[in-house]
């Protein structure tokens, strides 16, 4: 189990106190590359969320906390005001890297409240409280992605055949993931599962990193292009569907990697469960539904371009590349969160379930 819990505690977010230095582990270059880059300025930040070198909505939460630490340090106004107004600012720079995951905003959000909150007080207590945050967050969201992992696992059984979409994994989280999360957890109890891994297009999160985080974890898993879908579930080698979020409506709408709306509309012509996991970090109680969730559009060279020698495409030609789509509600049998698993109508369940966060 030695390669499991490897993978399981990846650090792919990783704060140095000591010598003050925030990492991450840069996964645009994983499968075959391990490394481990640092981010100082607004700048590198920016970048490195908009290159998914940090990816997934809780992790980009998670390194959007510590990088709003890492900017206080570097604030030198003297007054509280004018701390809170540049911290703001950065705030503001950060959440525009990607606007679809409600985590970032989220995340940010927190830090400018526990910067509020200690603003009279001496610097080096405001940065400690930053810092002590920060912490938290990341603290918290192991401890989420567990209890995601254990109520996930129960709707799933031994030997099961599970498709995943993108990748929610530990390397887009913390811990065990939330949509990996009750494969990991199972397969840490002993179980046997049998996953099919889309390959995501067109940034091959699924070919890149799920299946890597599967394999190294010592996991049954069987790497398939996303129009494969339909053919593994005719021949009855799925038994359910688990997919992340980067934000969830109030009525239960989902946005997640694009693609995701196929393959739940494929599960429900075929009768397979489809599940969505995430922590109520992602739930956007106030979006009400999935029309009014901004939709991030990135470059065509990421189709065209970007994983070949040559193009593979004329270049006039037009592409439309929207990261992520929007699974409806009435497709998703349920959604598992670390508080338990909703099921519809989301307007009550989410509702229930966000009024008791605390």
């Amino acid at each position: 189990m030695a390669d499991l819990k490897a993978v399981v505690a990846v650090q792919n977010i990783r704060y140095d106190r000591q010598a003050e230095a925030l990492y991450i582990l840069d996964q645009s270059l994983l499968p075959n590359e391990e490394k481990e880059i640092r981010l100082e300025t607004l700048e590198q930040m920016v970048e490195a969320i908009r290159a998914l070198r940090v990816r997934g909505a809780p992790a980009i939460g998670i390194c959007a906390a510590y990088c709003m630490y890492v900017l206080a340090r570097s604030i030198r106004t003297e007054t509280a005001e004018g701390f809170l107004a540049e911290l703001e600012q950065y705030g503001e720079a950060l959440n525009a890297a990607r606007p679809t995951a409600v985590n970032l905003s989220w995340a940010v959000g927190e830090m400018l409240a526990a910067a509020r909150a200690h603003g009279s007080e001496s610097r080096q207590t405001l940065l400690e409280a930053l810092y002590r945050r920060a912490v938290e967050i990341h603290r918290d969201d192991m401890d989420k992605c567990a209890a995601i992992s254990a109520y996930g696992l129960t709707l799933v059984k031994d030997g099961d055949g599970i498709l995943t979409h993108c990748n929610a994994g530990p390397l887009a989280t913390s811990r065990y993931g939330t949509a990996l999360g009750p494969i990991l957890l199972g397969t840490e109890k002993g179980m046997t599962f049998h996953v099919f891994s889309d390959e995501t297009r067109p940034l091959l999160q699924g070919a890149r990193l799920t299946s890597y985080e599967l394999q190294r974890a010592g996991v049954d898993v069987t790497l398939i292009c996303d129009n494969m879908a339909s053919i593994v579930m005719k021949n009855g080698w799925v038994q359910a569907c688990f997919v992340g979020c980067d934000r969830v409506a109030a009525n239960g709408d989902t946005a997640n990697k694009i693609g995701t709306s196929g393959v739940a509309i494929l599960a429900k012509h075929y009768g397979i469960p489809f599940y969505v996991l995430g922590p109520t970090s992602t739930i956007d109680m106030a979006c009400p539904d999935g029309a009014h969730i901004p939709i991030e559009q990135r470059d065509p060279g990421e189709i065209k371009t970007m994983w070949y020698e040559k193009p593979m495409a004329l270049p006039e030609v037009k592409c439309y590349n929207p990261a992520f789509d929007v699974t409806d509600h009435d497709l998703i049998t349920a959604i598992v969160t670390e508080k338990g698993i909703c099921r519809p109508p989301y307007t009550q369940s989410l509702a229930v379930l966000f009024d008791n966060k605390q």
